[in-house]
């Protein structure tokens, strides 16, 4: 998993091949595809942790929907191949238990947040149509990427949850 998170990072989702993935690894040629089929599966695979190590640092942030946005954001800085590969469905095997599970437990520790924001300020009910929800996600998951494209102005200086703080502030004040 390890090499195949440094081939990620390194050529993105699709520039590596198992061949390569065993190399980076030492070992066999064939041990890639004996364990996980091929690089779907590879893929599906680390998906699948990344989600597992999302769902665990958006846990750890605790309730709070401020703190969880830069948790999102220290996330995907910290874990570029995985975040690479989670949010782009069509490279790995959606209905795959261990994806399935892991990717439910992250998003239903969104959800909560999000819930708890918009019951505070809309009622229990919340926000019916989920407005809350995707200006949440847009909000976090567009800063992560442009910081991790480089896209962003260079006067943000070098830290990306400083810099994503007062931006997630707009949506949700600490």
């Amino acid at each position: 998993m390890d090499a195949a998170a440094e081939a990620i990072a390194e050529s993105g989702p699709a520039g590596w091949s198992l061949r390569e993935l065993a190399r980076r690894a030492g070992v066999s040629h064939a041990a890639p595809a004996h364990h996980f089929g091929d690089k779907t599966g590879v893929l599906t695979a680390v998906a699948a942790e990344g989600y597992t190590r999302f769902a665990d640092a958006l846990e750890a942030a605790g309730g709070d929907l401020h703190a969880t946005g830069l948790a999102y954001v220290r996330f995907a800085v910290g874990n570029p191949a995985h975040f690479a590969v989670m949010f782009r469905p069509q490279l790995y095997r959606q209905d795959d238990p261990d994806l399935t599970a892991a990717r439910a437990r992250a998003t239903a520790v969104l959800a909560r947040g999000v819930r708890g924001v918009a019951a505070a300020a809309d009622g229990p009910d919340g926000n019916a149509d989920g407005t809350e929800a995707i200006a949440a996600w847009s909000i976090v998951h567009g800063f992560a990427d442009l910081w991790l494209s480089g896209a962003l102005p260079a006067r943000l200086g070098d830290d990306p949850v400083a810099a994503a703080a007062p931006v997630i502030g707009h949506l949700f004040p600490e």
